[in-house]
């Protein structure tokens, strides 16, 4: 399973997602195509939308208004790449009254799942370094592994016990052609609900729409979700 090495330069982003030549001459060949069905843990929380969050949508995806953010750190236990952590942003928005999510920022600690992330979905994941753990009374990090220095970090306190939850959503990404991919994205596991204290530094944009500070979020504590093949419009 080949790629072309413009899906993965050429796509569209914040600046904190930018990737170097020399990073991209040195990836490898995408090895698995979507779909993909992962197991992970994670947390996630939920930020107000507003301008600096409409400028983080691809160029195809603005004109619309950002009604929200979705934060969240993943450890993914099993996925067709292997495990690897990940930290992402998403920017929520809508077409008429149908909802999706942009993911703007996405940054794993696994060259193999950047490659797949950026040819399949056209995700624009960069690399980072992590430290910590994704769970309740822990704190994760992410930090920049090159570029635009920049840095995420995430402490849970859960204050609530685990129920089952169940979840479908739509991803729209705009491809290194100009197109926009929508992808269809399955979940079900367990959650507690969770306050997560956040804390963003940037020398991009993304402190201004990833926004640090207490947020209402959850600790994912199983999951088990699928992300298909993206259709086009």
């Amino acid at each position: 399973m080949t790629d072309n090495r413009i899906e993965i330069s050429g796509l569209p982003g914040i600046p904190e997602s930018l990737l170097s030549d020399a990073l991209v001459a040195s990836l490898p060949e995408n090895l698995s195509a979507a779909p993909w069905t992962c197991d992970c843990s994670a947390v996630m929380w939920l930020g107000r939308g507003g301008r600096a969050a409409s400028a983080a949508l691809s160029p195809a995806l603005r004109g619309g208004s950002a009604l929200a953010t979705i934060g969240g750190f993943v450890r993914y236990n099993q996925t067709p790449v292997g495990p690897y952590d990940e930290v992402l942003g998403m920017v929520g928005s809508h077409t008429g009254a149908r909802p999706w999510g942009h993911v703007a920022l996405m940054a794993v600690d696994s060259p193999t799942s950047l490659v797949g992330g950026r040819t399949n979905w056209a995700m624009p994941k960069t690399l980072a370094h992590f430290e910590g753990a994704p769970a309740p009374g822990r704190t994760i990090s992410a930090n920049s592994s090159g570029g635009v220095n920049w840095s995420v970090s995430a402490h849970t306190r859960s204050i609530g016990p685990a129920i089952p939850v169940w979840s479908k959503g739509t991803a729209r990404q705009q491809f290194s052609d100009g197109r926009v991919g929508e992808s269809v994205l399955t979940f079900s596991g367990r959650a507690r609900p969770a306050i997560i204290t956040v804390e963003v530094s940037s020398d991009g944009p993304l402190a201004g729409w990833l926004r640090p500070g207490r947020h209402i979020g959850a600790a994912i504590e199983k999951a088990s979700f699928t992300l298909g093949v993206p259709t086009f419009h």
